[in-house]
Parts: structure tokens; C-alpha cells; sequence
């Protein structure tokens, strides 16, 4: 009898779960400092047109593919080509979101492990009237720990693992129902705060009034590539969510909702984050050091600055675990497929590899931080473990997964196929598909080249 998994409960469910799934630290911690760094609202405008142009028809690509499939992404690819009569080789853009995912997972597990230790600092009332030089201290004193560091990231595997290990109605869903909501709640809750106690002109003046002076080609190309990774497509876990859905779902009117849920996730980030940190007078351009040296100060000298800290670790912490355990289920469904491994067996053998994986990147703040693997290329000369696997997996597998995934969809699967999963409306079909045969593999092209000219 042919392996089959289980399908969500609902299509409800299976938005919460993707949602979950595209909103992650890339929202939280990612936009807000790349938004920061590339002009604010200029950023902004190009981001939301990126998600409209080249997110969504991937997204919808992506997911088609493992709805049509029901199966694992290399081996969803290979039904779909084969039933569209083309090479089953395209198996090979399946292998590579299993390999992102479980590649990414094992340095994000890291960061999730320092977000998680921030949670106690901030019960515990240590950002109180802490400066730039302490802030930074506190940092490294988590960092430059390698029996903290591995500890932290330890436990952050181990509790994705015993989520995924426990199926999709038992693990998957049970962490959705709970951490979405807690997590939107969360993040309504700050952006209130945000707006009514800090400088909330200059905030919403930064993300919304675009100063286009400050477009150039780099930022264009760092909204393009923020959308793209945003929405979390190319990674292979709309492959696999797809997978479990029942066919009566319509996924154009699915794959838009969780595209816009994601956006506003980032927005209302960016609403919570830059008018703490105008108020406060610091820098919004602080980039990747933003949430955890930067805020911190500004969290020890606000009024109710302790509440708030861990409220805003703890909305972190939920959107770290809702990614990671999306990134686990990639490769667990795919061993699950294969006769002999249970669900448990698969979970625990991943999980065990992602963290034995992600030990070179817990170890590069700290004992091998003067390790630099590939120092003989000028490129990356200063590159630890954790940089390497994170420039390739974000600048190298996902891009190119998601330039194949819409060549594949837009060239070479049959019409029937594609008006059977996304509907015969005339309008909507011919818009999607000239963006995915033009439009996104251009763009995402230029992501590629820009990354490695």
C-alpha cells in the first residue's frame, strides 16, 4: 500500500500553519533592520510591489506542486513532471528545498536558541539602565559562550523535534492553534504600546513617507530579495504544506491570504520596532545587532520597559518556533516516505543531525570565531560557519529553487494541471502565469547574480 500523510483538519488550519511557517525572525528581526539600513520607505514601497510581482506566483507555484503531488518535495517534483510529461530530474528542485531547509535550520536553530535566552535577561530586569558598551556585553556574554550558546541551541531543537515528532494533528497543528494567536495578540499589543507612548510620527514618517532619492539598484535588489525570502518560498516547505491539503482547497485565494498576513506581520514589526527606537534616539539603521544590542537600551529606559521586553522576546521566541518546526517537517516527511521510518524515528534522526549540523555555527561566536573556512576568496574572507551556511543557503539554494520552481511551473507543467489546482478564471491565470514565465525568474535572477558579481 502506497505511503500517504495526513491532511490538515482545515483549510483555517492550513493557513495558520503556512503563516507560521513565512513568519519567522525574517519579519521581525530581518525587516525591520533591512529596512532600516536601505531608506525606510523607499524600502517599503518596492518590498510590498516585490510580494505582488514575484512572492506570490512562486508561493502559488510552490504550493501547487506539493497539493498536486502529496508527497514530499523531490518526490512531489517527480509525479508532477512525470504527469506532465517531462523529465522526472526535475525531482532535483525537491532535493534542493530539503537541503535548504535542513541547512537553514541548523544555524536559525542558533539565533532561535539567542532569542529564547533574552526571555529570562528581560524577566529579570537586566536591560535597566543599560548603555550601548553593556548592551553589547550582555550580547557577547550569550554569544561568546559556547556551554551557553549549545545549550540554548540544544533546547530549540529539541522542542521543534517533539513538536513535528508528534504528526500533523498532534504536534504541527496544537503549536499553531496556540502560537499564532499568542503571537498576533503579542504583536497588536506592542504596536499599541509603540504608538502611543514613543515617537510614533517618526516611526510611521520612516516606513511610510518613501524618500525616493533613496532607491538605488542595491535597494531595489534588497527589497526583490527580502519579499522573496520573506514569504519563505524555495525552501521546500510549501512543497511539503501543500502536500497535506485537501483537494477541495482553492490555493490562489490560500497562498494571497498568507502573503499579506506575512507582510503585515513585517509592517506591524516595523510599526512596534522604529518609534521605540526614534523616541530613544538610537540609530534605525543599526542593522542585524537591532533586536538584540539596540532595543534592549531602549527597553531599559522606557516606562513598563520590563513588560515590554518580554513580551517582545516572547513574540520573537513564537516566531522563531513557527518557522523552525515548518523547516523540520521538509526533511522528516520526506524519510517518513520511506518504508521502515515512523514518524518518530524520522523526527528524532533529523533533529539530531540539524543539531550536530548546527554546532560549527553555536561554536563560530565563540571558539571558532577566528575560523574562516573559505578566507582564500576575498569574498569571504571574514565569513564564519554561521555567515557561510547563511549566505549560501539565502543567497545560493533559495533563489536558485525558486528561479527553477517558476521555469518548471510556467514551461513545462500541463495547462490541465494548472487550471485544475489554481481555477479557470481567465484574468487571474494569464497575470499569474506571465509572472511566473517572465517576471520571476528575472528578478529572481538578478537576486542570484547581484549576490555573486
Amino acid at each position: 500500500m502506497a505511503f500517504k500523510h495526513e491532511n490538515w483538519s482545515s483549510k483555517s488550519i492550513f493557513l495558520l500553519a503556512a503563516i507560521g511557517a513565512a513568519v519567522g525572525l525574517g519579519n521581525i528581526w530581518r525587516f525591520p533592520y533591512m529596512a532600516g539600513t536601505n531608506g525606510g520607505g523607499a524600502f517599503v514601497l518596492i518590498y510590498l510591489i516585490a510580494v505582488v510581482a514575484i512572492a506570490i506566483p512562486v508561493l502559488i507555484a510552490e504550493t501547487m506542486i506539493g497539493k498536486n503531488g502529496q508527497m514530499s518535495p523531490p518526490v512531489s517534483m517527480a509525479k508532477v513532471a512525470e504527469n506532465s510529461n517531462t523529465s522526472r530530474k526535475w525531482s532535483v528542485v525537491g532535493w534542493l528545498g530539503v537541503a535548504s531547509a535542513f541547512l537553514i535550520l541548523s544555524f536559525y536553530s542558533v539565533i532561535g536558541g539567542w532569542v529564547f535566552s533574552y526571555i529570562p535577561f528581560s524577566v529579570m530586569g537586566m536591560f535597566e539602565n543599560l548603555d550601548s558598551s553593556k548592551s553589547s556585553e550582555l550580547f557577547e556574554n550569550i554569544t561568546g559562550n559556547p556551554t551557553r550558546v549549545i545549550s540554548w541551541h540544544t533546547f530549540f531543537i529539541l522542542l521543534s523535534t517533539l513538536i513535528v515528532m508528534r504528526g500533523i494533528k498532534g504536534g504541527l497543528e496544537l503549536a499553531v492553534k496556540f502560537m499564532m494567536p499568542s503571537l498576533f495578540i503579542i504583536l497588536i499589543f506592542l504596536c499599541l504600546f509603540s504608538l502611543s507612548q514613543a515617537d510614533r510620527l517618526g516611526g510611521i514618517s520612516f516606513l511610510f513617507m518613501p524618500n525616493f532619492s533613496k532607491i538605488t539598484p542595491e535597494v531595489i535588489l534588497a527589497a526583490i530579495g527580502q519579499a522573496f525570502f520573506s514569504i519563505g518560498v524555495g525552501i521546500g516547505i510549501m512543497f511539503t504544506y501543500g502536500a497535506y491539503l485537501p483537494k477541495n482547497i482553492s490555493l490562489p485565494s490560500a497562498c494571497i491570504t498568507i502573503a499579506f498576513a506575512d507582510t503585515f506581520v513585517a509592517i506591524i514589526a516595523g510599526l512596534v520596532i522604529f518609534p521605540i527606537v526614534f523616541s530613544n534616539g538610537l540609530d534605525p539603521s543599526a542593522g542585524p545587532s537591532l533586536v538584540f544590542m539596540t532595543l534592549p537600551i531602549a527597553f531599559g529606559q522606557m516606562t513598563g520597559g520590563e513588560f515590554i521586553g518580554v513580551a517582545f522576546y516572547l513574540l520573537l521566541a513564537f516566531a522563531a518556533l513557527t518557522s523552525a518546526i515548518s523547516l523540520l517537517e521538509v526533511p522528516v516527511s520526506w524519510l517518513e516516505e520511506i518504508p521502515g521510518w515512523s514518524r518518530k524515528s524520522a523526527s528524532l534522526l533529523i533533529g539530531f543531525l540539524v543539531w550536530l549540523t548546527g554546532i560549527s555555527s553555536a561554536l563560530s561566536t565563540n571558539i571558532l570565531s577566528d575560523v574562516y573556512l573559505l578566507s582564500f576568496i576575498t569574498k569571504f574572507q571574514t565569513y564564519s560557519m554561521l555567515d557561510l551556511t547563511d549566505y549560501f543557503t539565502g543567497q545560493l539554494l533559495l533563489p536558485l529553487g525558486g528561479m527553477m520552481i517558476a521555469i518548471f511551473t510556467g514551461w513545462y507543467v500541463k495547462d490541465e494541471i494548472l487550471e485544475y489546482e489554481l481555477g479557470k478564471n481567465r484574468i487571474f491565470f494569464s497575470c499569474w502565469r506571465f509572472s511566473i514565465r517572465y517576471i520571476c525568474p528575472i528578478g529572481i535572477f538578478f537576486i542570484l547574480a547581484s549576490s555573486w558579481i
